[in-house]
């Protein structure tokens, strides 16, 4: 699997975006949040990808100062109540974690969280401490996630050895007290 299989599974990920509508309040423009009601100013997100909702599709672009939005060489003008998507940050210890993983314990981590109704962007907590031995050669402890879907709450302990061969245990325990165990060895 190469770097931008990766990358597509992460972009297609349920719940990858921040979805709602803008307003101009007194010469400032808001970003209204249409699952949580949570009102931000949009210049938070300037000169960042973000895409809005034109002709019945969703265009990428770089939102600018002042309302712009330039989508390859076009400028548009946003408009009050039009719809944007602004996609949702990785928590940074999580990214860290998957850019560490083997393809086949990346592959049934992201699957297993899929199959239990979760994204990577569902993560509201996450301890790396896989990150702390950069420079030890043999690596073995645990790193904590925590997941939240809006219903339930998913608790990730991955358990690592990494000596001669690789070995990652992932225990999943949901609110509802329902636990997977997978165990994947690598060379």
């Amino acid at each position: 699997m190469d770097q931008l299989q990766r990358m597509q599974l992460i972009e297609h990920q349920s719940r990858a975006f921040l979805e709602g509508v803008i307003e101009n309040i007194n010469d400032q423009w808001v970003f209204f949040d249409e699952e949580s009601d949570v009102a931000t100013m949009l210049e938070h997100y300037v000169d960042q990808e973000i895409e809005i909702y034109l002709h019945h599709k969703w265009i990428k672009g770089i939102l600018e100062e002042d309302g712009r939005f330039t989508h390859k060489t076009e400028t548009i003008f946003l408009l009050d109540k039009m719809k944007l998507r602004i996609r949702k940050q990785i928590v940074f210890s999580l990214d860290m974690l998957l850019d560490e993983l083997e393809d086949e314990a990346f592959l049934q981590f992201i699957n297993t969280l899929n199959t239990l109704e979760f994204s990577i962007y569902d993560c509201i907590f996450s301890h790396n401490h896989l990150s702390f031995l950069e420079t030890t050669a043999n690596k073995k402890g645990v790193n904590i996630l925590i997941f939240d879907n809006g219903e339930i709450v998913l608790s990730v302990h991955h358990h690592f050895h990494y000596e001669n061969e690789k070995k990652d245990r992932f225990e999943f325990t949901l609110s509802t007290g329902k636990r997977l165990i997978i165990d994947k060895m690598c060379k």
